[in-house]
């Protein structure tokens, strides 16, 4: 059963590493993550799931040991995924967004239980996700959901999209069904728009709808902001 969540953005931006001089910039969104899993961790959970947009090869299961790294970002950092698993070194890396999960972990020590993750491709239907999700929260044991994502990558005339005057609106509806635990505000995302603003959280966050369907979750918004261009938003559920 599913007993808590948090949401994070995940631009590699966020290791500090990777920002180099910029790294302050984005000190208020590492703040707003850790809070987010300290919730994580007061919940007790017995596993926690970790989930995030990924293209190919980085799409799928990625086990408990799995690693990434920053060196496609120009960063000689490598990452795993929870405390176990070393056999999995030799299997596929992280996609970004779990690697920037990992760090987020890492940083803040969590707890010695199961991690496992699962990168999902933006094309993947709501009702996949959804799904998805279900599995996810009808899981023995209690469970905890990590979930990256970022918003729109149009806010400005600078942003990696470009400037695009829908995405403020979209982004302003996903913080406030991310912040109050809206399930049917998450469900209800547009995914044409969503790709069209060039948002990756759009399938992770209808995953995160899919297994908190049914639980009543209360939602905790932490950070919203649109630094580069780009939507980030930080939230719990507990």
């Amino acid at each position: 059963m599913l007993v808590a969540a948090a949401v994070c953005p995940c631009p590699p931006l966020l290791v500090p590493e990777v920002a180099a001089g910029a790294a302050p910039e984005l000190d208020a969104a590492r703040a707003a993550c850790a809070d987010a899993l300290g919730v994580l961790a007061a919940a007790r959970p017995d596993r926690l799931v970790v989930v995030g947009p990924a293209d190919e090869p980085g799409g799928g299961p990625h086990p408990e040991g799995a690693h990434g790294s920053f060196r496609g970002f120009g960063v000689d950092l490598s990452v795993r995924l929870g405390r176990g698993g070393a056999d999995a070194a030799s299997g596929r890396e992280l996609p970004p967004s779990l690697a920037v999960a990992a760090w987020l972990l890492e940083r803040a020590e969590w707890p010695d239980i199961p991690v496992e993750g699962l990168g999902v491709g933006e094309p993947l239907a709501a009702e996949r996700c959804v799904d998805v999700g279900r599995e996810i929260g009808a899981r023995a044991g209690r469970v905890a959901l990590l979930v990256m994502g970022d918003g729109s990558a149009c806010r400005t005339v600078k942003a990696p999209g470009y400037l695009d005057e829908r995405a403020a609106p979209f982004d302003a509806a996903v913080a406030r069904a991310l912040g109050s635990a809206d399930v049917e505000a998450l469900l209800a995302l547009d995914a044409r728009l969503a790709r069209e603003l060039k948002a990756s959280g759009r399938a992770p966050w209808q995953v995160l709808a899919g297994a908190a369907e049914s639980v009543g979750l209360t939602g905790t918004p932490l950070y919203e902001d649109a630094p580069y261009g780009v939507g980030y938003v930080v939230a719990a559920w507990s």
